[in-house]
């Protein structure tokens, strides 16, 4: 979707020059580190492999790759043509820096197993569909690797709350892909309303696509290259289809993302970033609404209303800027997205956090982020328990979408009050032998 040209965007040239300088910018700039100023023991290095290999996993391994400590050493996919593309990339890569002609040390599995019963391996990073993120990344967490899992964290909430209590029990450090988290424009827009620059809020609304649907596709041949009962996994067994897993000549994203089976549609795909944001800026990390109220049209696409304990309203609502969110406060509105930042009165969007005010955990690389509290054995910045919630909102909002009527929900029990059929769906059914 193109954006419509903006009326008032955060273009005043020293202030975004200073903040972004001050956050670090928003670009990555690769460090040198064979020798010199900066230069890792191979020792000291934290050894990854990749479970996923896909347009997703290729953008992951340059962000990765580029840091100094880390070193990928494995990688896992069921497409064996996406498999031996991202080996060769890692080859490529590390020869070059090495300044030699064959680097070798990427080794390739088609069993996630496989790859996490390395003793060598440190951590993972999980970059399958949604629907193949708990089950490996609960067995790496017990196999004593961290976790790197992409966004949205987890299918269903009973898998979330499962991937939470496996990242404590075995003192792990999960970070969830949500790297909006690691941007300046979303950590000052919620340090505005965190600090109440825009008075007290009203109302959010939250811009992001449809929700999940059915999968209907017809079966296709299945291709050689590709193992579709391992790619099912734990979902029902069905035909192939190229729309669920593309082949590598591909363009654009595969949309498995739009089906319920395997994704939570692209509600999920990008709420996982922007109902992330608004949970941020409300201070909702640890919790979630308390009622959900679809629209009367069962067909509708949007409006579905939020409300959260402290009676703030948020609606998934097409405020045709792009997906983005507003924040709605009692002495103005914030908008903010990846292309913008702006507010009214245009003036709020330009104060300075200042020295007494509230400060939100401060990251200007979300890959460094993970490594750093990997070594520290701390939380990074999209811990899973904020992973888990910012899912769950999705997840909520899909149930309600489904199902059509009102939903009262309990935060801390994460449950359904009186509702049977709603709690059925916090959870899915599973197909033999792929169980958490």
């Amino acid at each position: 979707m193109k954006n419509k040209k903006q009326s008032n965007p955060i273009t005043r040239r020293s202030f975004l020059l200073s903040s972004t300088l001050a956050a670090g910018a928003f670009t990555l700039v690769p460090r040198k580190v064979l020798g010199g100023k900066g230069y890792v023991s191979p020792g000291d290095k934290i050894n990854i492999g990749f479970i996923g290999t896909g347009k997703q996993a290729g953008g992951l391994f340059e962000q990765f790759a580029n840091l100094p400590d880390v070193q990928i050493t494995a990688c896992c996919d069921v497409d064996s043509q996406k498999l031996n593309k991202f080996k060769k990339q890692a080859e490529l890569f590390y020869a070059a820096k090495a300044g030699i002609r064959k680097y070798n040390g990427c080794i390739e599995y088609e069993k996630y197993e496989d790859l996490i019963s390395r003793t060598d391996i440190d951590a993972v990073i999980i970059v399958t569909p949604d629907h193949w993120h708990a089950i490996p990344a609960i067995a790496a967490m017990k196999a004593g690797k961290d976790v790197f899992c992409e966004k949205p964290m987890a299918h269903t909430i009973e898998e979330g709350r499962a991937m939470v209590e496996a990242t404590r029990k075995y003192n792990r450090v999960f970070q969830t892909g949500s790297m909006q988290r690691s941007w300046w424009p979303f950590r000052h827009a919620c340090e505005l309303v965190r600090n109440n620059y825009l008075g007290e809020i009203k109302k959010i609304l939250v811009n992001v696509g449809d929700p999940a649907i059915e999968c209907k596709l017809k079966g296709k041949p299945t291709p050689g290259y590709l193992n579709w009962d391992r790619w099912l996994g734990p979902a029902q067994l069905r035909s192939y289809n190229p729309i669920l897993s593309p082949p590598i000549t591909a363009q654009g994203w595969p949309m498995w993302r739009e089906y319920r089976e395997y994704g939570g549609g692209i509600l999920s795909d990008w709420g996982a970033h922007m109902f992330d944001t608004a949970q941020w800026g409300l201070g909702m990390d640890n919790t979630g609404p308390v009622k959900l109220t679809p629209p009367a049209d069962r067909k509708a696409v949007r409006g579905l209303k939020f409300i959260y304990q402290n009676g703030v309203e948020m609606f998934h609502e097409d405020f045709k800027r792009d997906w983005a969110v507003r924040f709605i406060g009692s002495e103005g509105t914030l908008d903010v997205s990846r292309t913008f930042l702006e507010s009214k009165p245009e003036n709020i969007v330009y104060k300075r956090i200042g020295d007494n005010d509230t400060k939100l955990y401060r990251s200007t690389n979300h890959y460094e982020d993970w490594t750093q509290a990997i070594r520290n054995r701390t939380k990074p910045i999209c811990d899973v328990e904020i992973g888990h919630r910012s899912a769950s909102v999705c997840n909520l909002a899909n149930i309600a979408y489904r199902l059509g009527r009102s939903l009262d929900w309990d935060p801390e029990k994460e449950e359904f009050k009186n509702d049977p059929e709603a709690n059925k769906l916090r959870s899915k059914e599973y197909r033999e032998p792929y169980t958490l």
